[in-house]
């Protein structure tokens, strides 16, 4: 339980972070590569092992680290748009309820370390109605149905990445380590990069390389990288199953960004919030026993 804790600190350093970028006026994608960049150079210092180019194509979990490394930054430009073009509370929403897409991929693939009761179902009801009232105002959902594209992309990306990273936890609980994480976030940068340039910024220089997005994007970076440290380490708990993972980060992110947020950023939340809020501690107490 333990990695769980560190795993959503961290979270929140990077949504902190990420606020902070907004404020400044920092430009996502290029503080997103260098921020990849520099978790893969953190997980090569941390490498106990020689390795070779030759050796990480010939892995067995080479799909995994390609598949997830592009779906981080591709997912979270899709979720930047959303924001822009149907708000804050949808996209949030779509990215959070996503957790479905693992925890049923977990308990068709691996039943034996994820059996479900008649309880944890209710948790997990309590989960996903938790998440829609705490990201809402008003318990109401609008927006632009021809935008509707990108909700499903956010939802299915963020789901699809995160069932990967999971089997990748629970098919090679002993390999990878460091260097599954170096070439991750090397195909991440290198998905990123592929991005910048063909969305047209480095050609008709709409927005040219920052130098403060390169230390806001070493600043992100290192909580980054540790963030999905621990989050393996909890997916590779043997007392926690792999399914109760990823509703216990989800709402514990939720509930801890929402304090931080009114304390710190002065945010106000309505009354629909504090009871999603108070849903989501019931499924984390129940799923947490």
């Amino acid at each position: 339980m333990i990695n769980v804790l560190y795993t959503i600190f961290l979270f929140n350093i990077i949504i902190i972070l990420f606020k902070m970028l907004k404020k400044y006026k920092v430009d996502n994608l290029q503080t997103l590569i260098v921020n990849y960049l520099t978790a893969a150079i953190l997980s090569y210092f941390l490498l106990e092992q020689d390795f070779s180019i030759y050796h990480i194509l010939q892995s067995d979990w080479i799909m995994h680290s390609i598949i997830i490394g592009s779906l981080f930054i591709i997912v979270f430009n899709f979720y930047a748009f959303g924001i822009q073009k149907v708000g804050i509370s949808v996209t949030t929403v779509a990215n959070k309820i996503s957790l479905i897409i693992p925890v049923c991929t977990a308990l068709i693939l691996y039943p034996k370390e994820n059996s479900f009761d008649e309880l944890k179902v209710i948790a997990l009801f309590l989960a996903l109605i938790g998440i829609y009232l705490s990201t809402t105002k008003g318990g109401k959902i609008t927006f632009d149905k021809k935008y509707l594209w990108i909700i499903i992309l956010v939802f299915t990306g963020q789901g699809v990445s995160d069932a990967i990273f999971n089997d990748f936890a629970q098919r090679f609980p002993n390999e990878g380590g460091y260097l599954f994480f170096m070439s991750l976030f090397l195909f991440a940068s290198i998905t990123g990069i592929l991005l910048y340039i063909f969305s047209g910024k480095y050609i008709k220089l709409k927005n040219p390389l920052q130098l403060k997005s390169l230390s806001w994007g070493i600043l992100l970076g290192i909580p980054n990288f540790f963030s999905l440290v621990f989050f393996l380490k909890a997916l590779n708990d043997p007392e926690l199953a792999s399914s109760i993972i990823f509703p216990l980060v989800s709402m514990g992110v939720i509930i801890s960004s929402s304090i931080i947020g009114t304390v710190l950023f002065k945010e106000k939340l309505s009354n629909n919030n504090w009871i999603g809020i108070l849903l989501s501690i019931c499924a984390i107490y129940i799923l947490s026993i």
